[in-house]
């Protein structure tokens, strides 16, 4: 019979304290904040006491009594969000489940089906979220259909800081795509402020700026999916109230980093006028459990008391010119981009993107790459609590990574 306590063994071989993870007694610092759902680390002992606290009343209520508890997340939230976003959909355990939520909002609302989004978006792991994603891969075996929708090119990554010579007339003609290939079907535009998995594609301001006015023109809703970028990882609260002003959203969706140390849990955020979804329209059984309402209040409270947006707006410089130094100094480091403590680079192809991040494995650091493996990108999203100290560690490792790598490619050269 197999012992009953294997699986806490396996489990046992990671152990995680802020930054850094533990497997098998080996210290990795993540460069990644695990997937992207750590905003604090690993492990954080304020919300863990308030979760033991919980766990202790209980773990589970239904939606029938978690209503107050939402709407006290509500007034929290809207210190955060654009003008006019006030009321909250808080049903969710994931961003797949909060996008579905916003889509139907809009379907509601608007009385039409079709869907915007953009190549290389990734919306979700469920079949409707990943028939909307730009990553068509992943849904070759699978057949869903949301009539009237369309995808569309987006620009190419910019970096934050350097936009002044970019010319509107060079973005995609977004309105020619409504007029000629909606038949006035458009629910909603969605797009993430900042592409994720795509491979941490930064878009221009005037480009925000553009779809705003097209979509009010056509009373198009849009659909900020703030899973990646919200709770602080582009440094305000939500990109959409600060990099991604411009957009000035009608629904925000958010997951991921709200759990704060993992616990999950989403949601959406909306304008009073949307708010048009009946109780059985959207629901799960475990949204707005107590460990997740526990974990959203605790992880607002700690980004204001621990100054975390701070921390990033302060860090921000640092991670941003450590990353174009390493640009410099390897031919193989291109396109540094990003916003906050969300970055990221490409090098030559996927392959060497996988040999990167294997390679900075052994020198115990933790990157991720784009597009399931399929990207040449790697993305650098240290957690929201990094100081200097942990962005330099970080930023040696990918140094050594490097080095290895080109003494490698030039080895191979000299002996071709």
């Amino acid at each position: 019979m197999e012992n009953k306590n294997d699986l806490e063994e396996m489990l046992s071989r990671f152990v995680g304290h802020g930054p850094y993870l533990v497997i098998d007694g080996e210290k990795y610092i993540d460069a990644a904040s695990g997937t992207f759902n750590l905003p604090l680390g690993y492990t954080n002992q304020r919300i863990a006491e308030k979760l033991k606290q919980q766990i202790d009343r209980c773990t589970h209520l239904s939606s029938a009594y978690t209503r107050e508890m939402s709407q006290y997340i509500l007034t929290k939230l809207q210190k955060y969000t654009p003008e006019g976003i006030d009321r909250i959909w808080l049903r969710d355990v994931s961003g797949s489940g909060a996008v579905e939520c916003a889509i139907r909002i809009a379907q509601k609302a608007t009385r039409r089906s079709g869907i915007i989004s953009f190549f290389l978006a990734h919306h979700g792991q469920s079949l409707a979220t990943a028939h909307i994603s730009g990553n068509a891969f992943r849904i070759k075996d699978f057949h869903i259909n949301i009539d009237g929708s369309i995808k569309i090119p987006a620009p190419a990554s910019v970096l934050a800081e350097s936009q002044s010579q970019l010319e509107e007339d060079k973005f995609v003609d977004l309105e020619q795509f409504i007029q000629l290939g909606s038949s006035d079907n458009i629910a909603c535009l969605i797009i993430e402020p900042i592409q994720g998995n795509g491979g941490n594609t930064v878009f221009p301001v005037a480009f925000y700026r553009k779809i705003r006015e097209i979509c009010h023109r056509y009373g198009i809703i849009i659909i900020a999916d703030e899973v990646q970028t919200g709770f602080g990882r582009t440094g305000t609260f939500f990109a959409s109230a600060g990099y991604a002003k411009e957009l000035e959203p009608d629904i925000i969706v958010f997951a991921k980093g709200a759990g704060g140390i993992g616990i999950p849990t989403g949601g959406v955020l909306m304008r009073h006028s949307l708010d048009v979804l009946e109780s059985f329209e959207h629901s799960s059984t475990s949204g707005a459990n107590p460990l997740s309402l526990v974990a959203l209040n605790e992880i607002i409270d700690i980004i204001e008391d621990d100054k975390i947006l701070e921390n990033v707006q302060q860090n921000e410089a640092y991670l941003r010119d450590g990353l174009l130094k390493l640009q410099h100094k390897y031919p193989e480091i291109t396109g540094v981009r990003g916003v906050g403590y969300m970055y990221g680079f490409d090098t030559p192809n996927p392959e060497f993107a996988a040999q990167a991040i294997a390679t900075a494995s052994r020198h115990h650091l933790i990157l991720r790459g784009s597009r399931y493996g399929k990207g040449k990108a790697i993305k650098v999203r240290p957690p929201l609590i990094c100081t200097q100290e942990h962005l330099n560690e970080i930023l040696h490792k990918i140094d050594l990574t490097f080095s290895e790598l080109s003494s490698a490619t030039h080895e191979y050269r000299e002996i071709a």
